[in-house]
């Protein structure tokens, strides 16, 4: 027997696989009324579907965000480029989850959007049971204290966080409380509309950032057009004629272009010190290191997330070693906007050679933030979109990059500047918080509720 949560737990020799027994960390003593303990392999089918990968051929790869944020499409790669020699095709509305992360809550519903990607062995899929169990609730389930404690205590290997997988056979033994359909459609529902309160939040403070975008590109007298493509002849006089494809010709380019030459501008190159800085494996005496892809930095938030990698299996694009206070932009799709200034918390983090990496100003005439605010505001992006190339995987070299136009207005103007965004930014942060604490609410609402406590 071993104590768990206030009681005795009594397990057969022959069913204790390991010294631990993680049901019992999930199952409450009472049942409520018409609800039934059931085994997940018999509501859930573990979904086999494997491909085998062709050198030739390119695919779209997937990744599961940590804590539940979801299925996103981390990169595309060639078949000879990658380590696996077999692949499996995302199942819209299937429960996924990372092996190895799964302690960290990295599971997700696939959804309909990403029916083209893949995802690694690693990442293994599950359809329920229409007429018992819906995805949705089996992925609150998933979510809740009591099933991530189990699924920590099933997941198996070394001692470093980086190794422990959860297996599917120890997810397809949990017992599952399993409440009748109507009552899992009630509980999902109250899930959905405690995220619409959440979401509604989140278009003020995107309102917000727009208010921001503009007022600072009106602070320094520049004006960006919509795109619209180009119809019937385009003379360009010899001496301005910069590439030969006509995209580099659009009209909000141009536009953008003229109001740039109106106002004191500096090339990026002359004011930003580029660097290539690498990392060693005595960096990382513990052998783990946390490495931060373009898909963990976007717009709004700069880096908001990493993931742990063992330097035995290190990503070849995992190059760049991090500091606090540099600057990283991305040059991949780089009119995504995801730039941001390396903040202490991933100090010593490793990033992708998907991004440029700029250590601080040359000189005294423009402030790293407010060079960031303008390569993150759509006359920085509409540079970067102008001059990259490439059509399936659009990137930036770092010779273009280097030519993106700064404004250079006095020190106090952008003192000025910065300092209207940053009580902005206080009203986005207060709003984003209150996001937060609803959705915290409704998450500890919905957890009572599985738990058949509330």
């Amino acid at each position: 027997m071993t104590e768990t949560l206030g009681r005795a737990v009594v397990v057969w020799w022959h069913d204790l696989d390991r010294w631990v027994v993680p049901s019992a960390a999930i199952l409450s003593h009472h049942l409520p009324v018409g609800w039934r303990r059931t085994r997940l392999g018999d509501v859930v089918k573990l979904v086999s579907n494997a491909v085998k990968v062709e050198p030739s051929a390119e695919y779209k790869m997937a990744g599961v965000r940590l804590y539940g944020e979801g299925v996103f499409h981390r990169e595309t790669v060639r078949g000879n480029e990658m380590s696996a020699h077999w692949i499996s095709p995302l199942i819209p509305g299937a429960l996924i989850y990372n092996r190895l992360f799964a302690w960290r809550a990295s599971f997700a519903i696939v959804p309909p959007n990403l029916s083209g990607c893949y995802v690694s062995t690693e990442f293994p899929q599950f359809v329920p049971d229409p007429t018992r169990l819906m995805p949705e609730y089996l992925y609150l389930w998933c979510l809740t204290v009591q099933t991530l404690r189990a699924v920590n205590a099933a997941s198996t290997g070394s001692a470093a966080v980086s190794r422990n997988r959860f297996r599917e056979g120890f997810f397809l033994d949990f017992e599952m409380q399993l409440p009748p359909l109507p009552l899992q459609h009630k509980i999902v529902d109250t899930w959905k509309e405690a995220r619409q309160a959440a979401a509604s939040i989140l278009v003020k403070t995107e309102q917000l950032e727009r208010d921001i975008e503009a007022e600072f590109l009106d602070a320094i007298g520049i004006r960006v057009g919509l795109a619209s493509p180009a119809r019937g002849a385009l003379v360009i006089p010899w001496s301005k004629l910069e590439r030969w494809d006509l995209f580099y010709y659009r009209s909000d380019f141009i536009t953008l272009e003229q109001c740039l030459n109106s106002i004191a501008t500096a090339a990026l190159g002359s004011v930003l010190r580029f660097e290539s800085r690498g990392w060693q494996r005595s960096d990382f005496p513990q052998g783990i290191f946390r490495y931060v892809e373009i898909s963990n930095v976007n717009k709004a938030d700069g880096i908001v997330n990493s993931r742990l990698v063992s330097v035995e299996e290190v990503p070849s694009r995992a190059t760049t070693l991090l500091h606090t206070g540099d600057l990283i932009i991305s040059t991949t799709r780089p009119y995504l906007g995801a730039i941001a200034i390396v903040p202490g918390e991933y100090d010593h983090c490793v990033c992708s050679s998907g991004f440029a990496l700029c250590t601080g100003s040359k000189g005294d005439k423009l402030l790293l933030q407010f060079v960031l605010e303008f390569l993150k505001s759509p006359a920085g992006l509409k540079q970067m979109e102008r001059r990259m190339t490439g059509g399936l995987y659009p990137a930036i070299t770092q010779d273009e990059l280097e030519q993106i136009r700064i404004p250079v207005p006095p020190l106090s103007t952008q003192r000025q500047i910065l300092e209207r965004i940053g009580k902005r930014r206080e009203k986005i942060n207060t709003l984003k918080a209150e996001a937060k604490r609803r959705s915290e609410a409704a998450k500890e609402d919905v957890e009572a509720m599985i738990l058949g406590v509330k």
